[in-house]
């Protein structure tokens, strides 16, 4: 299942990305793959993040993750204003 996710940072995208790189094995150790993060053009502290999660139990395992929330926060990542949207089924990443 792919899920697009919204979110506002304090600090710009490189501490996020830079965050994002050291522990994106605990996205994957929840049955998750990143597909696409980055930022709008003329804003830096929008973020996108295009997810792939193995299972709806998968997604919830991740964002249930308090652990992983603080570490996310701490990279200026304002928890708050996220916002996941659930792609339809019919969703693809490649042809």
């Amino acid at each position: 299942m792919i899920v697009k996710m919204t979110i506002d940072l304090e600090r710009g995208f490189i501490p996020w990305k830079e965050m994002f790189i050291k522990n994106e094995y605990r996205l994957n150790e929840h049955g998750g793959r990143l597909v696409f993060a980055g930022t709008e053009k003329e804003n830096d502290n929008k973020l996108t993040v295009i997810m792939e999660f193995d299972s709806p139990e998968a997604l919830q395992s991740f964002a249930g993750d308090e652990e992983l929330a603080k570490i996310r926060a701490a990279s200026g990542a304002k928890l708050e204003t996220s916002i996941a949207i659930i792609m339809s089924s019919d969703s693809f990443t490649k042809t």
